[in-house]
């Protein structure tokens, strides 16, 4: 992830890393949050686990027709409201292992915006083509 031209750039601008949290079932089912492990890989000391949130469980993205992507994370992103003030004016880079269509990244993004993020970036480990369904 690193050879690519400009993640090393970003992440020494980033403020702080967020890797794409799991749900509680999922991270249960699991046993540990890939995107997580991938952030700390990629900046250790700019990782900010916990600062966004997943709110609830959702089928697993590449289950679902593409129309059904963005209404299905709808709701499933939240700040840590104790937190909020470390979004504010920040340089962010979200962290994902996987990219299909870009829903997860882009309803993450939303809540960061929302939130008041100067800038966010994403970097992910892989990408696949989106099923046009």
């Amino acid at each position: 992830m690193m050879s690519a031209p400009w993640v090393e750039d970003t992440l020494t601008q980033a403020d702080r890393v967020l890797p794409i949290p799991l749900s509680a079932e999922r991270l249960a089912e699991r046993g540990y949050n890939q995107s997580l492990l991938l952030a700390r890989q990629l900046s250790a000391s700019k990782t900010a686990p916990g600062l966004l949130l997943r709110t609830r469980h959702t089928p697993a993205q590449r289950t679902l027709p593409r129309a059904e992507r963005l209404a299905n994370l709808t709701g499933a992103f939240a700040i840590d409201p104790l937190r909020i003030s470390e979004i504010r004016g920040q340089r962010l880079v979200l962290v994902d292992d996987v990219m299909t269509s870009g829903a997860s990244l882009h309803t993450a993004a939303q809540v960061l915006r929302q939130a008041g993020a100067a800038h966010i970036s994403a970097v992910v480990l892989a990408r696949t083509e989106a099923d046009e369904a």
